[in-house]
């Protein structure tokens, strides 16, 4: 499916939403998306194109990364964006995308998990579904959509003791 005004883009960026746990190694590894998979299940009539950009936890993002993101966002036709991104950095990479020239004009909601997607006690799939509604209602801005709530980019801030998402 070809970029339009009308196609929510997809941009995945890793994070906790796609970890996946090795149980011999005891630790978790970013993974394949998992959001194709979350917006299919849930019959999302809407067109969405899906571009898996990087497979990166969010505290290992860097200038470059995030600039990556910004280009991509910047250079597509489609005007409502959904990134899947961690929520250690989600607030630093919706502030990029403010500064970016190019985003101006197209409404970015970035969300995340606070569990990977593939368990099943997992906020993934409610975050996404939220996040897919809030791109398409909200006028032209960044956003970040967690715990419920849609937050303004640099008007939030990760509350790590209480994980959860705040406004400043």
């Amino acid at each position: 499916m070809n970029g339009d005004t009308h196609t929510v883009l997809v941009v995945t960026t890793g994070g906790t939403i796609d970890k996946v746990y090795f149980d011999a190694l005891s630790e978790f590894t970013v993974g394949a998306s998992m959001v194709g998979e979350l917006l299919r299940e849930a019959h999302v009539d809407a067109p969405f194109r899906i571009v898996e950009l990087l497979r990166k936890d969010s505290l290992e993002l860097t200038d470059e990364d995030r600039a990556l993101i910004a280009g991509c966002v910047a250079a597509a036709d489609e005007t409502a964006v959904v990134i899947t991104h961690g929520t250690d950095t989600m607030t630093v990479t919706a502030e990029r995308l403010r500064a970016e020239p190019g985003c101006a004009g197209k409404t970015i909601v970035l969300t995340g998990a606070l569990a990977p997607a593939r368990f099943a006690h997992s906020d993934a799939t409610f975050n996404v579904g939220m996040a897919f509604a809030a791109v398409q209602c909200q006028p032209p801005g960044v956003y970040l959509v967690m715990n419920g709530q849609v937050f303004t980019a640099g008007k939030v801030r990760k509350d790590r003791a209480n994980n959860r998402f705040e406004r400043v």
